[in-house]
């Protein structure tokens, strides 16, 4: 369980880690995001928050990552987060109208190498939510999340 100041101490940080060596960092202004994400929040608990370590296809191209937060009561937030931006999707566990789970290999031909990874599509209309894990740990959040969101629209 996590308080809004707690996510954004967690998206913070992995803000911090998303860029690369050779990478321009994020050019976050983290008091403004801070405020941004209490304010979307509120005083919601947060039962599971999963970061995606890559933006998957279909966001933005302006630099993002995003994180999905899934409240005690069901409600998922879809925070994309970029320089001088913060953007939320919101929606409930009950409004999902398809779940899609995909696991499987990506063939990287760039740097000749095979990359394991576990997504998970959550659809209501016509909008999607990806969430994406790529190791252990993130294949572990990924599948926290789906399976109590599947047992919230799903239940028995």
């Amino acid at each position: 369980m996590a308080t809004a100041k707690e996510v954004f101490e967690q998206v913070k940080a992995a803000a911090l880690a998303a860029t690369g060596q050779d990478e321009r960092a994020l050019q976050i202004d983290y008091d403004a995001l801070e405020k941004k994400m209490v304010a979307a929040l509120g005083n919601r608990t947060i039962a599971l928050l999963h970061v995606n370590q890559y933006l998957p296809e279909g966001y933005e191209d302006q630099g993002h990552f995003n994180a999905i937060a899934v409240t005690e009561g069901n409600v998922v937030y879809d925070m994309v987060l970029g320089d001088q931006y913060f953007r939320y999707d919101l929606f409930s566990a009950a409004d999902l109208t398809k779940f899609q789970s995909i696991d499987g290999i990506y063939k990287d031909e760039e740097k000749r190498e095979e990359i394991s990874f576990l997504s998970l599509r959550l659809q209501h209309g016509d909008e999607a939510h990806i969430l994406l894990g790529l190791d252990d740990a993130q294949r572990a959040s990924v599948m926290a999340v789906a399976e109590r969101l599947s047992s919230a629209r799903y239940p028995g």
